[in-house]
């Protein structure tokens, strides 16, 4: 019984560490939490180093975090997001109805709907 507690535990270790190791590298597509303000936008590695981590955000931000402060890029068709309708500042809530690179459906909680870049998105 000892051992497989021991086993269980040694996996449910490494599993809970392989999410942040998918988003150590250069060119990968990550979420940042965009000046520690609570939501997660979309963004790329542009460089590694010291234990931070560089990214390029869809919108064209840059902001250098430490490498724990990144998420792996996990947005898929269906998941609630919050959007910048238009580009006019207000953010609405959704959900992604498409995903082709940096242009993202979204059909709005209130019924409206738009095609957008990731960079007007965020998540919570």
């Amino acid at each position: 019984m000892k051992n497989v507690l021991s086993v269980i535990l040694t996996a449910s270790f490494l599993a809970s560490g392989a999410s942040a190791a998918l988003a150590q590298t250069k060119g990968d597509w990550v979420l940042g939490n965009y000046k520690g303000a609570g939501y997660w936008f979309p963004g790329v590695i542009e460089k590694i180093g010291g234990g931070s981590i560089t990214i390029r955000y869809d919108d064209g931000d840059r902001e250098t975090v430490a490498s724990s402060a990144v998420r792996p890029y996990d947005w898929m068709i269906g998941m609630k997001v919050e959007c910048n309708y238009k580009g006019a500042g207000d953010w609405y809530p959704g959900k992604i109805t498409a995903l082709a690179g940096e242009k993202i459906g979204i059909a709005y909680d209130d019924g409206d709907k738009e095609s957008t870049r990731t960079g007007r998105c965020r998540t919570q």
